[in-house]
């Protein structure tokens, strides 16, 4: 098999699965309780908070941990708003992943002022127009939530510049940088960033592991009560053995990440021949977001007129795993709301494919997954009317 859905999981490290397991056998004690035992389990958190906190240049006290990207994501907008003390409003975008998106449309049925943000037609947030925005309603904005790195398109956003504009308008400002952490430097010391969600099985550590930096001063409502763990802001016995993998997925990552740009430039390669590979298929592949910074992670590809159910049925008949867009929304049958959003024709959308990247999928992996793709949507465009096949 193929694996080309990495921005949906990716598998876990054997060092991981290790160190899970180790600890599943010996520090499965209450992490909360005062005895040996306990002290241990509680070591093993703390040492998986140390090693987060480097991965992302934060201090371990800042690092909040706990069950994934959208539990964090749903702690930082709603936990500032339940502790609000402007207007109760926030702006995001319709480019969000839905657990920021779904979460503002059920604030906005809620009574929360909502802003969406305009964005350029290749998918970046428009600046003018949010610098607009800040001057206009900074003051009664409590928070502004936009994605790193999109899971769909891979498109970056600039989020020092929009942190920068935060930062002067005195608003609060959240990243989702799930599909950022682990896959490229990140290091919220030097960035005008209060909050930052991510997710430890994006970079190789298991599910049900993810963490929240919150920055210094910011004051959030606890998701969860019940308990004093986290600091009073998520209470609930601490998965231990989660939090231990996803503790060695980030010394991993961290370890990986040493390459720099000379790392994310050669990546970055490997994703455009593999676009390059597929250019002169027919019906001719759009590039969602190719004409905006992306990470090497990801290559979305819009097919006209065909459907993307369909190749990737076939596709996976073959031995090829990918999606249609976000692992959420699988199994619906509409075009990804993400692309309609970016402007993405409708008849471009509904056969589109993501195909997301490891740093370990190799030359011959993307070589043969080419060879497949255009051997699927040839027959598929077959079907097509004869004036359909050069769109």
């Amino acid at each position: 098999m193929i694996y080309l859905d990495h921005n949906a999981t990716t598998p876990p490290l054997p060092a991981v699965v290790e160190a899970m397991v180790d600890c599943l056998q010996a520090d499965w004690a209450n992490p909360s309780s005062t005895h040996r035992s306990g002290i241990a389990a509680r070591r093993r958190i703390e040492l998986a908070r140390e090693s987060v906190a480097r991965l992302i240049g934060a201090r371990p006290r800042d690092v909040l941990l706990c069950s994934g990207g959208t539990e964090a994501a749903n702690l930082a907008i709603r936990g500032v708003i339940g502790e609000a003390r402007k207007g109760i409003a926030i702006a995001t975008s319709r480019l969000e992943h839905s657990a920021v998106r779904d979460t503002a449309v059920l604030l906005e049925k809620e009574g929360v002022r909502v802003h969406w943000l305009r964005h350029r037609s290749d998918g970046v947030v428009d600046l003018d127009a949010l610098e607009t925005l800040l001057e206009t309603h900074g003051e009664a904005l409590d928070l502004l939530s936009l994605m790193w790195v999109n899971n769909e398109t891979g498109v970056i956003q600039p989020v020092a510049e929009v942190g920068r504009l935060c930062r002067e308008h005195g608003v609060l400002f959240h990243t989702d940088a799930v599909q950022a952490v682990g896959r490229m430097p990140v290091d919220v010391a030097s960035l005008d960033v209060d909050l930052v969600s991510f997710a430890a099985h994006k970079f190789h550590g298991p599910k049900g592991a993810g963490g929240l930096f919150v920055g210094r001063g910011v004051r959030l409502r606890p998701s969860i009560t019940g308990g004093s763990q986290e600091r009073d802001r998520r209470g609930g016995t601490e998965n231990v053995a989660a939090y231990a993998g996803m503790g060695v997925a980030a010394e991993h990552a961290h370890e990986w990440l040493q390459g720099g740009e000379a790392l994310m430039r050669s990546l970055a390669e490997r994703r455009d021949r593999f676009e390059s590979r597929l250019a002169g298929v027919l019906p001719t592949p759009v590039v969602n977001g190719g004409d905006s910074p992306r990470l090497w992670t990801t290559s979305n590809l819009g097919f006209p007129r065909l459907a993307a159910e369909g190749i990737l049925m076939a596709l996976s008949e073959r031995g090829l795993s990918a999606s249609a867009g976000a692992a959420c929304a699988s199994g619906s049958l509409e075009p990804s709301p993400v692309l309609l959003a970016m402007g993405v024709e409708e008849r471009v959308a509904h056969g589109s494919i993501r195909f997301s990247f490891a740093r370990e999928t190799s030359e011959d992996d993307l070589e043969a997954a080419a060879k497949m793709i255009e051997q699927v949507v040839t027959s598929l465009a077959r079907d097509l009317p004869e004036s359909n096949h050069t769109d």
